[in-house]
């Protein structure tokens, strides 16, 4: 069984090897090439055109896919896979996804050929969690602010939100998307004493009480974090209604796809503190240009899409691909 696995800066060449080690026929017959960039933030403006418009916004890496024909499984991590190349890989048994989604991958041609499209969902369940709190607690206690104003030389006692500071024990907490990240938010949230109501169409039972309408999820929280998957069911879910209907004091978090939020609205209720603020790690554009409205409020944490980085989610991912499409490539 011919491979052929494409590396990249995040999961480099040594890693994957590694990774998929785990599964020894993945191994046998093994090529690895490089999808190479100057560096992590020119892929990852690649990659955020690939979230936004498909696998077919970029250009295909040239010669990268020449040989596609003599494989029998194609693996990437971020590098996109287009109708035009899944055409080409005429002997294609699947192909394997080194991420939670499957965006740069053209599913639809990939199934019209009956080629299974196998991605490692939870890879970074833990890492986007723990981030997600962090941005949750830097926010509601002004730890990125105060940080800034020292290393300023400012010894800062208050920030907009002082008069408004509260613990999270005893919060209410509105969760958009109670997927793997999601449920890992729950328990984290409650170890703290928060009381975590949820939103998500697909699951129906869960140790929280569930609300059915976004909308009134955001009337009833005092904070709201969005961990929904991106598709076209959910692109703008957090629309400038649920906004809108989110209460003075409440703060929003953004840890998922900046395509779940209506970022105008957010800015305009931001910047006319209508809520008391945000904590955001992904953007409708990225890098952040320097006239971009958040560099200018006052209440919002923002970083450098920075959620589901850690060493241990990358060095798991190759892991779990490996067995999930060993479990496919077995019942094909």
């Amino acid at each position: 069984m011919k491979i052929l696995a494409l590396a990249d800066l995040i999961v480099g060449a040594e890693m994957l090897e590694a990774g998929l080690a785990t599964m020894p026929e993945l191994t046998a017959d093994l090529t690895i090439r490089e999808w190479r960039h100057d560096s992590v933030e020119h892929m990852q403006a690649e990659n955020l055109l690939v979230e936004q418009h498909g696998p077919q916004a970029i250009g295909v890496p040239e010669g990268i896919y020449d040989d596609l024909a003599d494989y029998d499984v194609l693996i990437t991590g971020f590098c996109p896979v287009p109708a035009s190349v899944v055409a080409q890989g005429v002997k294609l048994r699947a192909i394997g996804v080194l991420r939670a989604g499957v965006e740069n991958v053209d599913v639809a041609a990939a199934e019209a050929r009956g080629i299974p499209v196998v991605n490692a969902p939870g890879r970074n369940a833990n890492a986007v969690a723990e981030f997600s709190l962090g941005m949750i607690l830097a926010e509601t206690r002004d730890i990125a602010r105060s940080h800034e104003q020292v290393r300023g030389g400012v010894w800062r006692p208050g920030f907009p939100n002082t008069d408004a500071i509260r613990e999270l024990s005893g919060r209410s907490v509105g969760i958009v998307g109670l997927g793997q990240i999601g449920q890992i938010v729950a328990r984290l949230l409650t170890a703290f004493g928060a009381k975590v109501c949820y939103f998500d169409p697909l699951v129906d039972s869960a140790p929280y009480p569930r609300v059915e309408d976004i909308v009134e999820l955001a009337k009833q929280v005092d904070i709201l974090t969005i961990h929904s998957r991106m598709t076209e069911a959910t692109k703008r879910i957090v629309s400038a209604e649920v906004i809108a209907a989110l209460r003075p004091h409440a703060v929003l978090v953004n840890t998922a796809r900046s395509g779940l939020v209506d970022e105008p609205a957010l800015i305009e209720a931001l910047r006319e503190h209508r809520i008391m603020g945000a904590a955001i790690d992904t953007f409708d554009t990225e890098p952040l240009p320097p006239d971009s409205p958040f560099l200018t409020l006052d209440n919002v944490t923002i970083t450098s899409h920075l959620a589901g980085t850690t060493l241990d989610s990358f060095a798991r991912t190759p892991v779990i691909l490996a067995e999930r499409l060993m479990d496919t490539l077995r019942g094909s």
